[in-house]
């Protein structure tokens, strides 16, 4: 399957973001982009392991405290 490629504006969009986020991760070389002439385009797949890479799971504690009820 062939991995579609986004401009900046539609990584910003698909991260919900500015434009300045997509170019920063791409100045600072953390994540993986695509040079076409003088366009950067980013692999749609590429996102979508930076948004895995970047996700915190909850914490799940078999105990909970509940407070008494006045």
């Amino acid at each position: 399957m062939k991995d579609r490629l986004m401009s900046v504006p539609e990584a910003a969009e698909y991260l919900g973001t500015t434009e300045r986020f997509p170019r920063r991760l791409i100045a600072e070389r953390r994540i993986v982009f695509v040079k076409v002439g003088r366009h950067v385009r980013i692999p749609e797949s590429a996102l979508a392991d930076f948004i895995a890479a970047h996700t915190v799971q909850p914490i799940v504690t078999s105990r909970r405290r509940f407070g008494a009820v006045a």
